[in-house]
């Protein structure tokens, strides 16, 4: 009843509004009987409409998803990553099908010249914004040019983009691409969302009120976002190019505390959340509830700031670190089981996956075997020590994400038992002018590997934690501009391999995807490989039910 309230509530509002929002037209210089029987007629067709739109409200009752979801401040494809919402708002002239692969999306078709390394991509005809805008080649232009050109652009996806050499319109519905080298990940980063020109030219894309109140191409349309109670109200684009989708309204919940989500699907204030392993399990096998256990390529480990002075001093000494982990008791107890642990970034990708990486296991006379060929010494309080420099460093996790506070404290005994101080510093949001020696980390590959160049490459645009390695830079060069699938898979062997040597982030486990939701709630297809927060899940939300 609770949920049904709230969502009534809403309905009516949103009513209310589009009735405000479809009066209009003036008034002046008519006859007074005319204006009567005008308002007169007015009245009646709204008593009309409001009956009609009862019956309406009750029908999108009905059919209307509440999902539980991560924090927002920004909805805009060129600034975000790894959101949900950015995903069914906006199109891109590629998609990722079921298997992760680029397909065909605002691109009706498209062609690659090996020789003048061109892409020429025909454009469907038959899309507009949700505006009512058509869709055209200019955007994509635009879209393409802030994300090479415009320096004042705050993202992290710059280096995906850096070996595009043009973007041209030879003709109507024609968009060109030329590129300086090949690059064979290429394809994928063509699935980022295409912005609108005519909403956005001449805005400052950081700070622009579209990023709030956002228009795409894609299945579902911005409708309104309620800050003070932390919901973004989503409904289905009638007028989509491919299948409409079939549940008419989603309203997406800002929920940053793990335990909130649980609670909201036992209150019925939700009807879909991801939720961490050992909240899944309280709901399995219950009546009313449904559980999907996708795989993900979701990392969690410690990564270590190495622009930090201790870093610069003992980078030497992550990899070690991995001797004092059992990083199997962190899988089975803190993950429930629910995971696999971890030895490189990108081992769950199928062009990584080189058993040679795996050159850790949990092994303390190996540890303190290797701790000693690199000089440090237990000191009288049993914490090692070198060059009078105690082994203590700083990590910062966020207090409201159980589950990382839990891998964190956990790595924390296991390192104070084996002689190591990991402090672990709870924060409400990560404060990277802080002087911590690094963060709780979670990052996903899952898609093309080259996924990895932007987070390890030396200065790339999300490399955030300033490592760097010249082995590991040659290698994700060689991993990207490779020609055939072989070499690149070479070459990601040798990356992986590089890496796990001088490691920049202490590996722990990787995540399943546990997703609970009410039995109302019908058609998730847990073929796709999830990324980081198990993002994606709404992948062939067009296929998606909710029968109440």
């Amino acid at each position: 009843m609770k949920k049904a309230r709230l969502l009534s509530a809403l309905v009516l509002s949103g009513a209310m509004a589009m009735s405000l929002a479809a009066c209009g037209g003036s008034s002046a210089n008519k006859p007074a009987e005319t204006k009567a029987a005008e308002t007169e007629a007015a009245e009646s067709e709204a008593q009309e409409t409001e009956a009609a739109g009862t019956a309406a409200d009750a029908s999108d009752l009905s059919n209307t998803l509440v999902y539980a979801g991560e924090n927002e401040s920004t909805i805009n494809p060129l600034l975000t990553n790894h959101d949900e919402i950015t995903d069914i708002i906006f199109s891109g002239l590629m998609t990722y099908d079921a298997n992760g692969q680029p397909v065909e999306e605002l691109a009706e078709s498209y062609t690659f010249d090996e020789e003048t390394l061109t892409y020429t991509f025909n454009l469907r005809s038959d899309v507009k914004w949700h505006d009512g805008e058509p869709f055209t080649a200019d955007d994509v232009i635009f879209t393409y040019e802030e994300l090479t050109r415009d320096e004042n652009l705050s993202t992290s996806l710059r280096s995906d983009y850096q070996d595009i050499e043009s973007v041209t319109s030879p003709e109507d519905g024609v968009v060109v691409i030329k590129m300086s080298q090949y690059d064979a990940a290429m394809l994928d980063y063509f699935t980022i969302g295409i912005v609108p020109k005519h909403l956005l030219e001449g805005e400052d894309i950081n700070t622009t009120a579209f990023n709030q109140a956002p228009v795409g191409t894609g299945r579902y349309k911005f409708d309104n976002w309620d800050t003070t109670g932390g919901m973004i109200t989503l409904v289905k684009n009638e007028d989509y190019y491919k299948n409409v989708p079939k549940i008419d309204r989603i309203i997406y919940k800002t929920v940053a505390v793990e335990s909130t989500k649980a609670t909201m699907l036992q209150s019925g204030e939700a009807d879909l959340a991801w939720l961490n392993a050992n909240y899944a399990a309280t709901f399995r096998g219950q009546d009313g509830y449904k559980s999907w256990d996708f795989t993900t390529a979701d990392y969690r480990g410690a990564s270590m700031d190495m622009s930090s002075d201790f870093w610069k001093e003992n980078a030497d000494s992550i990899g070690v670190l991995n001797y004092a982990l059992d990083k199997d008791a962190i899988v089975n107890g803190v993950l429930n089981g629910q995971g696999c642990t971890a030895y490189s970034p990108i081992q769950l990708n199928p062009l990584g996956t080189d058993p040679e990486a795996d050159i850790y296991s949990y092994d303390l006379e190996k540890f303190a075997e290797e701790m000693d060929k690199l000089g440090w010494v237990k000191g009288d309080d049993g914490i090692y020590e070198r060059n009078g420099q105690k082994f203590h460093f700083t990590i910062q996790t966020r207090d409201y994400e159980e589950e990382r506070v839990d891998i964190a404290n956990m790595m924390s005994n296991m390192l104070k038992a084996a002689g190591v101080e990991m402090e672990v510093v709870l924060v409400t949001k990560f404060d990277w002018q802080a002087g911590y020696n690094g963060f709780l980390a979670g990052y996903a590959t899952q898609f093309d590997p080259d996924m990895a160049y932007k987070q390890f490459v030396t200065d790339a645009s999300n490399n955030t934690m300033h490592y760097s390695n010249a082995e590991v830079d040659k290698y994700l060069e060689e991993g990207r501009h490779a020609r055939t699938e072989e070499e690149r898979k070479a070459a990601y062997g040798e990356f992986e391999k590089a890496y796990a040597k001088n490691p920049g982030v202490l590996l722990v486990a990787y995540l399943d995807g546990n997703y609970v939701g009410t039995s109302a709630v019908d058609g998730l297809d847990t073929t796709r490989v999830l990324g980081h927060h198990a993002v994606g899940v709404m992948w062939n939300i067009e296929e998606w039910t909710i029968t109440r």
